[in-house]
């Protein structure tokens, strides 16, 4: 599977202006190329500031997945069975959008558990920032031979070595976080009952984890 950094910055090279790609490689072609690869920079960096801005602000579902989302729907394919269930900013436990009673203790679990979460998320966004810019900056070193790259295929293939050689070590330091998340899960259940059904992670998901990263990059 490619990476989604990686066929980001294809579409990028791709969507660079005509006068870009319909002229000869001159110095004010260059030029252009390399102006709208600072501004695909920039809305990298835009992008993904606001997207951890919005992890602060937030709910995050639980369950099985740990999705983000402001409309607080659960995207779990074929369960209907269990209510949606969120934790918000402030450390309330909602079950189809209404708060449990939590005691002062449980809210302080399910905000530990939260933080562990948005560390989770967070890295994964650093990971995609380094990843992306990685694959820019591939790109802008090689711009003096972007078109014949880009025809014969050269240019994809340094992208996705680049962009391996920056997501993989972050893929799986987030896996290594996943015991840390799967305890603080159990806890949570043991100490809050509506919360059993849905602590669903398993001990086993670091393995797993790291088992499809590898998998993921080994063709590489």
């Amino acid at each position: 599977m490619k990476s989604a950094a990686c066929f980001a910055i294809a579409t990028l090279t791709l969507g660079l202006s005509s006068a870009a790609w319909s002229a000869p490689p001159q110095e004010g072609v260059r030029d252009e190329v390399r102006r709208e690869l600072a501004d695909a920079r920039q809305e990298i960096r835009t992008e993904l500031a606001n997207a951890r801005a919005e992890l602060e602000t937030e709910n995050i579902d639980v369950g099985d997945s740990l999705q983000f989302g402001r409309d607080g729907r659960r995207k779990r394919d074929g369960d209907t069975k269990l209510p949606h269930a969120a934790i918000t900013p402030r450390g309330d436990f909602l079950i189809d959008g209404r708060p449990v009673a939590i005691d002062a203790h449980q809210r302080q679990q399910l905000l530990a558990y939260r933080g562990l979460v948005l560390e989770i998320a967070r890295a994964g966004i650093d990971m995609g920032e380094v990843a992306a810019l990685a694959a820019v900056d591939a790109v802008d070193r090689g711009v003096f031979g972007l078109m014949v790259s880009a025809m014969t295929g050269s240019l994809e293939r340094r992208i996705e070595r680049t962009v391996r050689q920056t997501v993989e070590p972050g893929a799986l330091q987030i896996c290594a976080r996943m015991p840390a998340l799967h305890a603080a899960e159990q806890q949570l259940a043991a100490d809050l009952p509506a919360f059993r059904p849905y602590a669903q992670r398993e001990a086993r998901e670091a393995d797993a984890c790291r088992d499809e990263v590898r998998r993921s990059f080994a063709s590489r």
